[in-house]
């Protein structure tokens, strides 16, 4: 259980960071585990055709994911500022008003899902030979979302008053649960109906509920303090003004994975003019660049917790110190784990690749844009720092500028200069000056702004 007051009031801030942020980390690798672990059932034993049932369901979920990042994004801010000023009311106000808009949302894009997913499948243009298997699959997973939605509202509510280690409890609880149920749902072991390809949506929806259940109890019975009793449970229901705060934080998080992602789609259709040794290739650089970004993206998420309990604490001369902290870490862990896959380089992209020639290939675009994640780690914490302070639009529309004005059409224009290899010239530009921009706007216009707590 955390300790009952904000974390930027420990003496040691480095130490305190650095034991917030490993769990953190921990918890997005395993996240990402769990989507994989599920596909390497389905693929081993179902065949080609039911990966391909499921990995319909990818760009559906990345919407849907936007939307809920977006919320948690937007109620993380605001319980670290009630948690920074200690007003554990306020805490239980935004939580409520969090997890009422969840719900409801939830609902309704249950309600759609389920009615209209053979309507959104075909428009994604799904072959006709998976739509018998990818329609039940999705059915399900849109059925069971409104569970994954307040896991992560939850979990992510936990971190905002310090909590990180609980998140990472039920995230391997996650893990293991569908280690256990999805191969014997699959095959039917153990007196277990045969469910085929519904079984890894079950598993999804037997784990969330699990965890759920889980923080129910574990949380009460260490008197936490988001436990999730009688009084906290009382305001589940709408404060319009602290809905509109939310929304406000949130959406821009939410507009900005929606561009990421689109931009995303253009970059892969430009690698796939070169073949499929560049498109796999593309894939499993993508695949390392992953889990390198995660750390520089939790460093982010904890600098902008950290940064939200010193506005909270009314010590906003304490976010400059949090914004040192922040990019010192960026550089030591980030730092380190680009210097590993460059020493490793040849080993990562076998892990996903045997084709020699492709490896190779895989290793010359992983060198040319490892380094920049680092500026991207930094330009992610300058956004997060401008975050706690309710500052969104401005580095929502930087980020966009990037993607937009920088990282796709040089992707284009470098690809017709250099190749394949133009590619991630532009990505690697792209995340440079977003970190200029979002360092530029942070010194000279965010810094000499009055910062006020929000509530």
């Amino acid at each position: 259980m955390p300790k009952n007051q904000p974390m930027v009031n420990q003496h040691n801030l480095w130490k305190t960071f650095f034991i917030f942020l490993m769990p953190l980390i921990a918890t997005n690798i395993l996240q990402n585990l769990s989507g994989t672990i599920n596909t390497i059932f389905v693929g081993q034993m179902m065949g080609v055709n039911a990966i391909a049932a499921v990995a319909v369901f990818f760009p559906i979920l990345f919407f849907l994911m936007a939307f809920v990042i977006g919320l948690s994004a937007g109620a993380t801010v605001l319980v670290g500022q009630a948690w920074g000023a200690q007003n554990i009311e306020k805490v239980r106000c935004v939580v409520g008003s969090t997890l009422f808009m969840t719900l409801i949302g939830g609902s309704i894009i249950a309600l759609l899902g389920v009615v209209f997913a053979k309507h959104i499948l075909l428009a994604l243009g799904t072959d006709p030979d998976v739509m018998h298997l990818s329609l039940p699959y999705v059915q399900w997973m849109l059925a069971g979302s409104p569970l994954l939605f307040i896991y992560i509202i939850y979990t992510s509510i936990l971190r905002g008053v310090g909590d990180s280690t609980t998140p990472l409890i039920v995230s391997g609880m996650t893990i293991l649960i569908g280690l256990l149920i999805t191969p014997v749902l699959i095959a039917g072991y153990f007196g277990f109906p045969k469910m085929g390809i519904i079984a890894p949506a079950i598993a999804t929806i037997v784990g969330y509920f699990a965890v759920l259940v889980f923080l129910f109890v574990y949380l009460n019975k260490k008197d936490h303090p988001l436990k999730p009793n009688r009084l906290l449970l009382s305001h589940i229901r709408h404060h319009p003004e602290l809905s509109k705060i939310v929304l406000r934080l949130g959406i821009p998080t939410g507009i900005q994975m929606v561009t990421t992602s689109v931009a995303g789609l253009v970059i892969v259709g430009l690698v796939n003019h070169y073949g499929s040794n560049a498109t796999a290739a593309y894939g499993a650089v993508n695949q390392v660049l992953n889990y390198i970004q995660f750390p520089a993206l939790s460093i982010s998420i904890a600098a902008s917790i950290f940064a939200a309990q010193a506005i909270g604490a009314g010590k906003s001369d304490l976010l400059a110190k949090v914004t040192r902290t922040a990019l010192a870490m960026n550089i030591l862990v980030t730092g380190s784990l680009v210097t590993l896959a460059y020493l490793f380089s040849k080993y990562l992209m076998a892990l996903f690749i045997t084709d020699p020639n492709v490896v190779a290939l895989g290793q010359q675009l992983l060198f040319i844009v490892l380094w920049s994640i680092l500026f991207f780690g930094a330009s992610s914490i300058f956004a997060s720092i401008m975050r706690a302070s309710g500052t969104v639009t401005v580095p929502m529309i930087i980020n966009i500028f990037a993607i937009i004005a920088i990282e796709v059409p040089c992707a284009y224009l470098f690809s017709q200069w250099w190749g394949l290899q133009g590619i991630w010239y532009a990505y690697a530009l792209a995340f440079v000056c977003l970190c200029i921009l979002q360092g530029l706007y942070y010194q000279l216009v965010w810094k000499r702004k009055t910062i006020q707590a929000l509530i």
